[in-house]
């Protein structure tokens, strides 16, 4: 290579681009095990939502005793309710009801009659996230 380098300086200078490479390398890979990684908890497609030229995006949390229920309403667009404590049954006019437990979600169709339940021992913990046209009310009481 050059003149006054001995055989081994030569190796460890021929070396040292594959070393830096490799030594770059390691924080990138480090940064890509630590990303955080979303987990799909719920893909559905929905009819009725909001056309205008704005949306109004609502996330709410609601605390449910055991025993207690919502008022029977309805929603004008789509509602996403996940269960982050407890259980939540939903009865929806002409449907069978259905429990939703800690971990997972449901979608509340527009313009069905409804009431959701904590039927279970323990408190229920939802958040729920609505898309609608803005000042839309979140629910119309039907009585």
């Amino acid at each position: 290579m050059g003149a006054g380098l001995s055989r081994s300086e030569e190796e460890t200078i021929r070396c040292l681009p594959l070393a830096a490479c490799v030594l770059a390398s390691l924080p990138a890979a480090a940064q890509t095990e630590r990303l955080a990684r979303p987990e799909l908890v719920l893909k559905t497609v929905v009819p009725g939502m909001p056309t205008g030229p704005q949306q109004e995006i609502r996330v709410m949390t609601a605390m449910i005793k055991p025993g207690d229920k919502t008022p029977h309403h309805t929603h004008r667009f789509p509602v996403t309710v996940h269960v982050i404590e407890g259980a939540f049954t939903l009865e929806m006019h002409g449907r069978t009801a259905v429990t939703v437990k800690a971990g997972a979600s449901i979608v509340e169709p527009p313009n069905v009659k409804m009431t959701g339940y904590n039927r279970g021992s323990e408190m229920l913990k939802v958040v729920i996230f609505y898309v609608s046209d803005p000042d839309t009310p979140f629910l119309d009481p039907v009585r």
